[in-house]
């Protein structure tokens, strides 16, 4: 019986999807639930799974094309028997009297969960997906793990040069005289990014006003209790919880800078949804901590940790990626002082971080060497004032420098 295989419903606010690779050919034998392509929005990497056990007969949309809901596919055999195995199975010698199974049928049946960009690795390495230990929940082996394997299966053999990275999508070598350029077409999400970004420049009055944070008593309290933090909830004490914290008391004083504006009207969100950017190889992307103002420390660290783990990976879900009221971006992951982070429209507000740097401070007439962090609020000035943008900032570095006013309410 032939199983027609169609694009499934695309999240709603997604006109179309770009089908970026088949994970399976015609005549190979396929599995209920397994993937058989990879189809990218501008928000997030969608799985096809097949519907049946069988044989994919014929593809009908080559890789690269764009597609829409209920667009035709591929079409599978439904019960069929794949007839035709690789050359190194077939040439495989019986073993007790019984032949060895297929090489398809062996990786069916063990290949882990894998994201997009760790199967790129994994082909691209020649790698088996089944050796391969997935450190993601729910067994997923992300890039991150497939990379690990390729450099393990390559040191063998360090005298040999390593081969560069490969792009993601097919690069246009362009030739000017003696020198050679790379047009790289954007992936979707990295087009969708530039989108916002510009849109929300030219529609917002976008002003960042700064300050400075001493971090000393964060420092002593995670150094006091990360032990038995990790311990207790399985999970490390981080920065990000205590300004995710920070930021929830900030907004609940100053309201507008939890606002947005839609038309004509300011919308003031009795909620606190919190975004928390995470770079990936495909571009940023920003899942939110719902209602963070009543999760605990443990619980923005555990989320944030999964939310990390699965937008890497190509596991993140677009409700994940949706709403939020704020946002918080840390460049000083990456070791930037100082930047003026872009509003993630329509919110009205972003706060961004820094890195931790040691440097002489005035305290009480002596000077120290203090940890201090430079930290940017940017806003949309059209609705915040800057007495309310400087205020907020200004509550945020109380937080931070006296922590016990987070567990107080003070």
């Amino acid at each position: 019986m032939s199983i027609e295989i169609r694009v499934p419903q695309l999240p709603e606010s997604v006109a179309d999807a770009t089908l970026m690779a088949w994970r399976k050919q015609p005549g190979e034998a396929v599995s209920r639930d397994e993937n058989l392509a990879d189809l990218e929005t501008d928000k997030v990497v969608l799985d096809v799974p097949a519907p049946v056990n069988g044989v994919l007969r014929e593809i009908k949309v080559p890789a690269g094309q764009s597609v829409k809901t209920g667009d035709l596919l591929a079409v599978i055999d439904e019960g069929a028997v794949a007839t035709a195995a690789p050359a190194a199975a077939a040439a495989a010698p019986a073993v007790n009297g019984k032949a060895p199974p297929t090489a398809t049928a062996t990786a069916t049946a063990t290949a882990p969960k894998t994201s997009p960009a760790a199967r790129r690795v994994i082909e691209e390495n020649h790698l088996a997906a089944g050796s391969i230990t997935p450190s993601a929940p729910g067994g997923h082996v992300t890039k991150q793990d497939a990379e690990a394997a390729a450099r393990a299966a390559a040191a063998p053999a360090p005298a040999a040069a390593a081969p560069a990275a490969a792009p993601a999508v097919p690069a246009i070598l362009v030739q000017r005289g003696a020198r050679t350029e790379q047009r790289v077409p954007m992936t979707r999400l990295r087009a969708r990014i530039a989108e916002r970004l510009v849109q929300a420049q030219a529609t917002q009055a976008l002003l960042t006003t700064f300050n400075e944070v001493d971090l000393g008593a964060v420092q002593e309290l995670r150094a006091r209790y990360k032990e038995a933090f990790e311990k207790k909830h399985g999970v490390k004490l981080g920065f990000m919880s205590f300004f995710v914290k920070a930021v929830t008391e900030g907004l609940k004083r100053f309201p507008v800078v939890n606002a947005s504006v839609e038309d004509n009207d300011i919308v003031y969100h009795e909620y606190f949804d919190v975004g928390v950017a995470v770079s990936t190889e495909r571009g940023l992307m920003v899942p939110i901590l719902r209602d963070a103002d009543s999760l605990s420390f443990a619980s923005i660290e555990q989320q944030i940790g999964e939310f990390a783990v699965r937008a890497r990976s190509g596991a993140i879900k677009l409700e994940e990626l949706t709403g939020g009221t704020f946002s918080i971006t840390n460049g000083g992951t990456f070791g930037s002082l100082l930047s003026t982070p872009i509003v993630n429209a329509p919110q009205s507000a972003i706060l961004g971080m820094h890195k931790i740097q040691d440097r002489p401070m005035a305290v009480k007439g002596a000077v120290v060497v203090r940890p201090m962090m430079y930290v940017a609020l940017t806003y949309d000035h059209r609705i915040i004032d800057g007495r309310e943008a400087v205020q907020f900032l200004v509550a945020v570095k109380e937080c931070l420098e006296d922590p016990g006013r987070l567990l107080l309410g003070v």
